[in-house]
């Protein structure tokens, strides 16, 4: 991945990034999600705070990736209330984020492989676009000024991930980590005050991770981060505070620290029971390998 935790170089340039810090609070209270009468979350609360890196993991069928969808507006909860700069979101839609300054990466890349790499990323710009839709379709010389400002903003975002040499590439000729950039350019391309994470280390290498999480930490900076992942090590060295799931039912949360010493999380994830002399720190070198919640 390269320099890809390093911001980019703005001297001279009108790079569209500016430095601001994050102030919109997510609040998830009382999430229930049932599917056919079946509970895949019960009763689950978590609060990721401006310029946080909050952490949601659990082990295999924990419910996380559930949890993710409800705060994407993929899932709809049951019971429950989302609240986002302090106003309730009732009947989120994923179509909405972008407008309420909330962008997401899913498990797969969901690139469109007949756009160029330059293309995708532009789609996660359009919030910023001018010109409406009939002045791009008649080109109007309007819609060409939009057109070169929407480059340049996916240009930046492509730069700051190290990939803007990809550009004009089409997604299916890439390696997948590359492909993971594009997405994460597409997302990070729109400003987002919150920037949600599906499991973005997963298909990279230890080196490749490492970037991803001082990228992660570096992004603290300007938004919120919400992140589900397996990967132990990456999620205990970049998140501020972490959620832990296990059957659909939060079981513990806190700093890195305090869920690594929570006997309830080492039993989620090693499946015996602990005592408080259990050497709970083998949990950072659990790799749930392709693990789902």
């Amino acid at each position: 991945m390269g320099t890809l935790a390093q911001p980019p170089d703005t001297t001279g340039s009108s790079t569209p990034y500016e430095d601001r810090s994050p102030t919109a609070r997510l609040e998830m209270t009382g999430i229930s999600v049932a599917f056919g009468g079946i509970k895949a979350l019960t009763d689950v609360s978590l609060t990721v705070e401006p310029g946080q890196v909050h952490g949601l993991i659990g082990p295999n069928g924990a419910g996380k990736t559930t949890m993710f969808n409800v705060a994407c507006g993929l899932v709809r909860n049951t019971e429950g209330r989302i609240t986002w700069r302090g106003e309730e979101l009732r009947r989120l839609r994923p179509a909405q984020l972008s407008k309420l300054g909330i962008a997401r990466t899913l498990q797969g890349v969901g690139l469109f492989p007949g756009l160029t790499v330059l293309e995708n990323v532009m789609v996660g710009a359009h919030k910023h676009a001018r010109a409406g839709f009939f002045s791009a379709l008649f080109a109007i010389p309007t819609s060409d000024k939009d057109d070169a400002r929407l480059r340049e903003r996916a240009m930046t975002s492509l730069a700051e991930l190290d990939a803007d040499g990809y550009a004009a590439r089409y997604p299916g000729s890439l390696p997948y980590p590359v492909q993971k950039r594009v997405a994460l350019a597409r997302a990070l391309v729109a400003e987002p005050e919150l920037l949600l994470l599906d499991e973005p280390a997963s298909g990279l290498s230890e080196e490749e991770m490492r970037e991803l999480g001082d990228l992660i930490s570096h992004l603290s900076g300007r938004m919120s981060v919400l992140l589900v992942e397996h990967h132990m090590d990456l999620v205990m060295r970049v998140c501020d505070q972490i959620t832990v799931l296990d059957s659909g039912k939060q079981i513990a949360a806190g700093t890195p620290a305090e869920v690594q010493n929570d006997p309830a999380v080492t039993e989620a994830y090693l499946g015996d029971a602990v005592d408080d002399t259990t050497d709970v720190s083998e949990l950072a070198g659990i790799d749930g390998g392709t693990q789902r919640g």
